[in-house]
């Protein structure tokens, strides 16, 4: 595929994303919650959690919030692939997708669709759109059940 037609996937699938993402919602039960926002852009989501009983497993997610397309894909697109996934697991997909937001990195086939964001990271200015959503899943991820989110998580 040729760098012009990746360049077209990416927008295209992006736009996709950003006009009708498929994990807008809250999760019913609501097992963890956390606000992030992204001030350099005005981009804010509010992402909501439901995990087995044992707390250590994402049974489902959903986002509520406005922003860039880039924001708002991300979002979707990480809601899709954590479903099923351990805590663990999860937190270490954020740390990979930092990783390719820096251009050092993408993820393995079963997760390619995230790996349509490594467009993001040719626009620097924009990086912090695309990783705000998975700031906000790490600070979700590292609340007990019992505490309560401090307010927005930044990504500045």
């Amino acid at each position: 595929m040729t760098l012009g037609n990746l360049r077209d996937l990416y927008q295209q699938v992006i736009l996709e994303r950003y006009k009708k993402p498929r994990n807008k919602g809250t999760t019913s039960p609501v097992h963890r919650y956390q606000k992030g926002h992204n001030p350099s852009c005005g981009d804010t989501i509010e992402l909501t959690l439901q995990l087995n009983e044992n707390s250590d497993r994402i049974e489902d997610v959903k986002f509520e919030g406005e922003g860039c397309a880039i924001a708002i894909a991300s979002t979707d697109l990480m809601a899709e692939a954590l479903r099923g996934r351990t805590v663990v697991e999860a937190l270490e997909m954020v740390q990979r997708f930092q990783t390719m937001m820096k251009g050092e990195a993408e993820f393995p086939q079963e997760l390619r669709k995230l790996n349509v964001m490594q467009g993001v990271s040719q626009f620097p200015v924009r990086i912090k759109c695309a990783n705000l959503s998975w700031h906000t899943l790490k600070a979700a991820l590292e609340l007990s059940e019992a505490s309560q989110p401090a307010g927005f998580v930044s990504n500045e």
